[in-house]
């Protein structure tokens, strides 16, 4: 949950609104603590990346049973939008 949330952050700042499909640069405009403002952007990545393997370790004791949770923190840390 909170990958999902750094990178939509960093989406927020580098994506437009037509690829977002919402309004990007809100937070920036409202002045909000995110990731991005506070760490920048590559830390933020480094940080989502950092959240998306601790939860992917925690996954491994569930072997396959996972691995559709796995695939989508995966898709979660690559989406563009």
């Amino acid at each position: 949950g909170l990958a999902f949330q750094v990178i939509d952050d960093v989406l927020d700042v580098t994506q437009t609104s037509e690829k977002l499909g919402k309004s990007a640069g809100k937070d920036i405009a409202a002045q909000k603590a995110t990731y991005p403002a506070v760490i920048g952007l590559e830390g933020s990545r480094a940080e989502a990346r950092r959240l998306t393997n601790a939860a992917q370790n925690a996954l491994k004791i569930f072997g396959k049973e996972a691995e559709p949770l796995r695939d989508l923190a995966n898709y979660l840390l690559a989406r563009e939008y």
